[in-house]
């Protein structure tokens, strides 16, 4: 009943080359890398045998060891952290239950996002592949809203069905709602958290799939799993008064640290 955690992390981002090794500073005034803080991420996470960066490039892997983390080098060709997991599960060759993508992007995602992640994959055997959603309150909607206004993309939002299965993950704020809300009032839309927990089968066949028409367009990596007929658990976890972003643009940083000061995170 083993889990594994790779963490992809690659530096030649379209859009935001060099991410992982962007500097974030704390509450206490401390700076680490974005790298590092979601390798701290992981390891605060209960129930877990092992956990790895996965990267292909020098630079990461230097970056990564120098604070302590194993690294698996994988190759330039993957063309998502998906594939870079099924990479680097296959490099290990150890018989893993689950194998979790975190990807390192989300240093502020809490552990019991990933127990309750594991939890609900071992509960419903359908499940292929199992990923977190978060119910927006009024002020997440809101800045959701205003990133797409400011043609930015602020976070990934999901729609699911009966059993809460994945129905479709989009860039866009869906579903569509006219309403008004307040800071503080539960909304329909799910902010879709960037983690999976994977079957071993599952993972290991995603690399030989083609890319489909939704995953080109949208340019999520989950989508191919859903193109191909795969069963996707969506596992509403609770903020427990934490808040939740992901670094997708430079201007995330000083969101980012805005939020770890509020919440007086080192």
């Amino acid at each position: 009943m083993s889990v594994l955690i790779v963490i992809p992390a690659r530096y030649a981002s379209s859009r935001y080359p060099g991410k992982p090794l962007v500097e974030l500073t704390g509450a206490t005034g401390v700076s680490k890398t974005l790298i590092q803080r979601s390798w701290e991420a992981a390891t605060a996470v209960s129930g877990v045998d092992r956990v790895v960066v996965a990267t292909d490039d020098p630079r990461i892997r230097d970056a990564a060891e120098a604070f302590g983390a194993e690294v698996v080098m994988t190759s330039e060709s993957c063309r998502n952290g998906t594939e870079r997991c099924a990479e680097a599960a296959a490099a290990l060759g150890d018989a893993y239950e689950i194998v979790v993508n975190l990807q390192g992007d989300a240093p502020l995602t809490p552990a019991w996002f990933i127990e309750d992640l594991v939890a609900g994959l071992r509960a419903n055997d359908w499940a292929e592949l199992a990923t977190p959603v978060l119910r927006c309150e009024g002020e997440m909607l809101a800045s959701l809203r205003e990133d797409r206004h400011q043609g930015r993309v602020g976070g990934t939002t999901a729609v699911f069905g009966a059993g809460n299965r994945g129905l479709y993950f989009s860039k866009e704020v869906i579903p569509f709602t006219s309403e008004s809300y307040l800071p503080n009032d539960p909304t329909p839309v799910f902010h879709h958290v960037g983690v999976y927990a994977y079957r071993p089968d599952i993972l290991a066949q995603y690399p030989d799939w083609p890319i489909g028409p939704l995953e080109g367009l949208e340019g999520l990596e989950q989508l191919r799993f859903l193109e191909n007929g795969r069963a996707v658990l969506c596992v509403e976890v609770e903020a427990r008064g934490r808040q939740f972003w992901e670094l997708n643009n430079p201007s995330d940083v000083a969101r980012l640290e805005a939020m770890m000061a509020e919440m007086q995170l080192p």
